[in-house]
Protein backbone atom coordinates (compact mmCIF):
# COMPACT_ATOMS: atom_id res chain seq x y z
CA UNK A 1 0.00 0.00 0.00
CA UNK A 2 1.21 3.50 -0.82
CA UNK A 3 2.50 5.48 2.17
CA UNK A 4 0.30 8.31 3.41
CA UNK A 5 -0.16 10.67 6.33
CA UNK A 6 -3.41 12.10 7.70
CA UNK A 7 -4.14 15.27 9.64
CA UNK A 8 -7.29 17.18 10.56
CA UNK A 9 -10.95 16.23 10.54
CA UNK A 10 -13.92 16.87 8.29
CA UNK A 11 -14.55 16.37 4.59
CA UNK A 12 -11.62 14.47 3.09
CA UNK A 13 -9.00 16.03 0.81
CA UNK A 14 -6.35 13.88 -0.91
CA UNK A 15 -3.10 15.59 -1.91
CA UNK A 16 -0.92 14.16 -4.70
CA UNK A 17 2.53 15.70 -5.20
CA UNK A 18 4.71 16.20 -8.27
CA UNK A 19 7.74 14.37 -9.66
CA UNK A 20 10.75 14.41 -7.26
CA UNK A 21 8.52 15.55 -4.38
CA UNK A 22 7.00 13.68 -1.40
CA UNK A 23 3.84 13.88 0.66
CA UNK A 24 5.63 16.36 2.96
CA UNK A 25 5.79 18.81 0.03
CA UNK A 26 2.24 19.84 0.91
CA UNK A 27 2.92 20.94 4.51
CA UNK A 28 1.84 24.57 3.94
CA UNK A 29 -1.46 23.55 2.36
CA UNK A 30 -2.10 20.69 4.79
CA UNK A 31 -1.63 23.03 7.77
CA UNK A 32 -3.88 25.61 6.15
CA UNK A 33 -6.72 23.19 5.40
CA UNK A 34 -6.53 20.82 8.38
CA UNK A 35 -8.70 23.05 10.58
CA UNK A 36 -11.66 22.35 8.28
CA UNK A 37 -10.79 19.17 6.37
CA UNK A 38 -9.29 15.73 6.84
CA UNK A 39 -6.09 15.86 4.78
CA UNK A 40 -4.55 12.70 3.35
CA UNK A 41 -1.18 13.32 1.71
CA UNK A 42 0.06 10.32 -0.28
CA UNK A 43 3.57 9.36 -1.36
CA UNK A 44 3.10 8.53 -5.04
CA UNK A 45 4.60 5.34 -6.51
CA UNK A 46 8.43 5.36 -6.47
CA UNK A 47 8.52 8.47 -4.25
CA UNK A 48 9.18 9.06 -0.55
CA UNK A 49 8.13 6.13 1.62
CA UNK A 50 6.54 4.52 -1.47
CA UNK A 51 9.91 4.41 -3.25
CA UNK A 52 9.83 0.61 -3.66
CA UNK A 53 6.27 0.53 -5.05
CA UNK A 54 6.27 0.65 -8.85
CA UNK A 55 2.89 1.32 -10.51
CA UNK A 56 1.90 2.86 -13.81
CA UNK A 57 -0.66 5.66 -13.88
CA UNK A 58 -3.68 3.37 -14.08
CA UNK A 59 -2.61 0.95 -11.34
CA UNK A 60 -1.32 3.82 -9.23
CA UNK A 61 -4.60 5.72 -9.55
CA UNK A 62 -6.47 2.62 -8.34
CA UNK A 63 -4.09 2.32 -5.37
CA UNK A 64 -4.61 6.00 -4.53
CA UNK A 65 -8.41 5.62 -4.60
CA UNK A 66 -8.14 2.59 -2.32
CA UNK A 67 -6.47 4.84 0.27
CA UNK A 68 -8.37 8.10 -0.17
CA UNK A 69 -11.77 6.63 -1.09
CA UNK A 70 -14.44 9.32 -1.41
CA UNK A 71 -12.58 12.62 -1.28
CA UNK A 72 -11.68 15.87 -2.95
CA UNK A 73 -8.60 15.12 -5.06
CA UNK A 74 -5.86 17.73 -5.56
CA UNK A 75 -2.88 16.88 -7.78
CA UNK A 76 0.13 18.83 -8.99
CA UNK A 77 1.91 17.94 -12.26
CA UNK A 78 2.61 14.18 -11.91
CA UNK A 79 -0.04 14.20 -9.18
CA UNK A 80 -2.46 15.85 -11.61
CA UNK A 81 -1.89 12.97 -14.04
CA UNK A 82 -2.81 10.53 -11.28
CA UNK A 83 -5.82 12.63 -10.22
CA UNK A 84 -7.22 12.87 -13.73
CA UNK A 85 -6.68 9.14 -14.29
CA UNK A 86 -8.48 8.40 -11.00
CA UNK A 87 -11.37 10.74 -11.78
CA UNK A 88 -11.99 9.11 -15.17
CA UNK A 89 -11.72 5.57 -13.79
CA UNK A 90 -13.50 6.12 -10.44
CA UNK A 91 -15.72 9.22 -10.81
CA UNK A 92 -17.93 8.09 -7.92
CA UNK A 93 -14.98 8.55 -5.54
CA UNK A 94 -14.03 12.07 -6.63
CA UNK A 95 -16.23 14.77 -5.05
CA UNK A 96 -14.18 17.65 -6.43
CA UNK A 97 -11.11 17.60 -8.66
CA UNK A 98 -8.22 20.07 -8.69
CA UNK A 99 -5.55 19.90 -11.39
CA UNK A 100 -2.49 22.10 -10.79
CA UNK A 101 -0.11 22.40 -13.77
CA UNK A 102 -1.77 19.43 -15.41
CA UNK A 103 -2.57 18.13 -18.88
CA UNK A 104 -4.74 15.45 -20.45
CA UNK A 105 -1.78 13.94 -22.31
CA UNK A 106 0.16 14.12 -25.56
CA UNK A 107 -2.19 13.40 -28.46
CA UNK A 108 0.26 12.93 -31.32
CA UNK A 109 1.66 9.38 -31.33
CA UNK A 110 5.05 10.44 -32.70
CA UNK A 111 5.37 13.16 -30.06
CA UNK A 112 4.33 10.71 -27.36
CA UNK A 113 6.95 8.18 -28.42
CA UNK A 114 9.55 10.94 -28.55
CA UNK A 115 8.69 11.93 -24.96
CA UNK A 116 8.94 8.30 -23.83
CA UNK A 117 12.42 8.11 -25.40
CA UNK A 118 13.44 11.39 -23.77
CA UNK A 119 12.24 10.17 -20.38
CA UNK A 120 14.17 6.91 -20.84
CA UNK A 121 17.35 8.90 -21.47
CA UNK A 122 16.63 11.00 -18.39
CA UNK A 123 15.98 7.87 -16.30
CA UNK A 124 19.37 6.48 -17.29
CA UNK A 125 20.95 9.85 -16.52
CA UNK A 126 19.49 9.84 -12.99
CA UNK A 127 20.89 6.35 -12.39
CA UNK A 128 24.32 7.49 -13.58
CA UNK A 129 24.66 10.77 -11.65
CA UNK A 130 22.59 10.13 -8.52
CA UNK A 131 19.82 12.08 -6.85
CA UNK A 132 21.68 15.14 -5.45
CA UNK A 133 23.17 16.11 -8.82
CA UNK A 134 19.92 15.33 -10.64
CA UNK A 135 17.86 17.51 -8.29
CA UNK A 136 20.29 20.37 -8.92
CA UNK A 137 19.82 19.95 -12.67
CA UNK A 138 16.05 19.45 -12.37
CA UNK A 139 15.50 22.64 -10.38
CA UNK A 140 17.72 24.62 -12.80
CA UNK A 141 15.11 24.25 -15.57
CA UNK A 142 13.37 27.48 -16.69
CA UNK A 143 9.98 26.11 -15.55
CA UNK A 144 11.25 26.31 -11.95
CA UNK A 145 12.78 29.78 -12.24
CA UNK A 146 10.26 31.07 -9.70
CA UNK A 147 11.61 28.75 -7.00
CA UNK A 148 14.45 29.70 -4.68
CA UNK A 149 16.46 28.07 -1.95
CA UNK A 150 13.68 29.07 0.45
CA UNK A 151 10.84 27.30 -1.34
CA UNK A 152 12.29 24.69 -3.75
CA UNK A 153 12.13 21.94 -1.09
CA UNK A 154 15.47 20.52 -2.18
CA UNK A 155 16.00 18.64 1.08
CA UNK A 156 12.63 16.91 0.78
CA UNK A 157 13.39 15.92 -2.82
CA UNK A 158 16.66 14.32 -1.71
CA UNK A 159 14.62 11.71 0.18
CA UNK A 160 13.90 10.06 -3.16
CA UNK A 161 16.12 7.41 -4.74
CA UNK A 162 17.66 7.20 -8.20
CA UNK A 163 15.97 3.86 -8.86
CA UNK A 164 12.63 5.21 -7.69
CA UNK A 165 12.74 8.37 -9.79
CA UNK A 166 13.93 6.55 -12.89
CA UNK A 167 11.14 3.99 -12.46
CA UNK A 168 8.59 6.78 -12.07
CA UNK A 169 9.71 8.33 -15.36
CA UNK A 170 9.51 5.01 -17.18
CA UNK A 171 6.07 4.11 -15.82
CA UNK A 172 4.33 7.45 -15.27
CA UNK A 173 6.14 10.05 -17.39
CA UNK A 174 4.16 12.41 -19.61
CA UNK A 175 4.58 10.08 -22.59
CA UNK A 176 2.97 7.23 -20.66
CA UNK A 177 -0.20 9.21 -19.95
CA UNK A 178 -2.94 7.99 -22.28
CA UNK A 179 -4.37 11.14 -23.89
CA UNK A 180 -7.86 11.72 -22.54
CA UNK A 181 -8.88 15.06 -24.05
CA UNK A 182 -11.83 13.39 -25.79
CA UNK A 183 -13.09 12.00 -22.45
CA UNK A 184 -12.95 15.18 -20.37
CA UNK A 185 -16.64 15.92 -20.88
CA UNK A 186 -17.35 12.72 -18.88
CA UNK A 187 -16.22 14.51 -15.72
CA UNK A 188 -19.32 15.82 -13.97
CA UNK A 189 -17.86 16.76 -10.57
CA UNK A 190 -16.76 20.34 -9.88
CA UNK A 191 -13.27 20.84 -11.34
CA UNK A 192 -10.73 23.57 -10.63
CA UNK A 193 -7.79 23.94 -13.01
CA UNK A 194 -4.82 25.99 -11.78
CA UNK A 195 -1.71 27.19 -13.60
CA UNK A 196 0.99 29.77 -12.95
CA UNK A 197 0.73 32.85 -15.16
CA UNK A 198 4.41 32.65 -16.12
CA UNK A 199 4.09 29.01 -17.27
CA UNK A 200 2.66 29.68 -20.74
CA UNK A 201 2.68 26.03 -21.83
CA UNK A 202 0.53 24.93 -18.91
CA UNK A 203 -1.67 28.03 -19.03
CA UNK A 204 -2.62 26.87 -22.53
CA UNK A 205 -3.26 23.34 -21.24
CA UNK A 206 -5.33 24.73 -18.36
CA UNK A 207 -7.55 26.81 -20.65
CA UNK A 208 -8.13 23.83 -22.92
CA UNK A 209 -8.88 21.54 -19.98
CA UNK A 210 -11.59 23.91 -18.77
CA UNK A 211 -13.05 24.27 -22.27
CA UNK A 212 -13.16 20.50 -22.82
CA UNK A 213 -14.58 19.66 -19.38
CA UNK A 214 -17.44 22.14 -19.62
CA UNK A 215 -19.50 24.33 -17.31
CA UNK A 216 -18.53 22.41 -14.17
CA UNK A 217 -14.89 23.49 -14.59
CA UNK A 218 -13.31 26.76 -13.55
CA UNK A 219 -9.91 28.28 -14.25
CA UNK A 220 -7.54 30.03 -11.87
CA UNK A 221 -4.32 31.58 -13.16
CA UNK A 222 -1.94 32.44 -10.30
CA UNK A 223 -0.06 35.70 -10.92
CA UNK A 224 3.72 35.91 -10.51
CA UNK A 225 4.07 32.12 -10.59
CA UNK A 226 5.60 29.51 -12.86
CA UNK A 227 5.03 25.75 -12.84
CA UNK A 228 4.73 25.40 -9.04
CA UNK A 229 2.11 27.91 -7.85
CA UNK A 230 1.53 26.07 -4.55
CA UNK A 231 5.20 26.70 -3.71
CA UNK A 232 5.88 30.01 -5.47
CA UNK A 233 2.65 31.74 -4.38
CA UNK A 234 1.41 29.39 -1.68
CA UNK A 235 -0.83 31.93 0.09
CA UNK A 236 -2.68 32.93 -3.09
CA UNK A 237 -2.99 29.30 -4.19
CA UNK A 238 -4.27 28.23 -0.78
CA UNK A 239 -6.89 30.99 -0.83
CA UNK A 240 -8.14 29.79 -4.23
CA UNK A 241 -8.26 26.18 -3.03
CA UNK A 242 -9.98 27.08 0.23
CA UNK A 243 -12.69 28.97 -1.62
CA UNK A 244 -13.23 26.12 -4.11
CA UNK A 245 -13.36 23.40 -1.45
CA UNK A 246 -15.65 25.40 0.83
CA UNK A 247 -18.14 26.31 -1.90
Amino acid sequence: MLASSTVGAGERVALLHGFTQTKESWFHLANNLSSKFEIIAIDLPNHGDSTDISFNLETGAHAIVEIADVANYIGYSLGARFCLTAALAHPEKVKRLVLISGTAGIEDKVDRQSRIATDEDLAKHIEQIGVPQFITEWLAQPMFAGLSGQNNQRELRLRNTAIGLSSSLRLCGAGKQQPSWSRLSELDMPVLVIAGADDSKFVAFAKRLVDEIGDNAQLSIIAHSGHSPHLEQHKNTEDVLNKFLSN
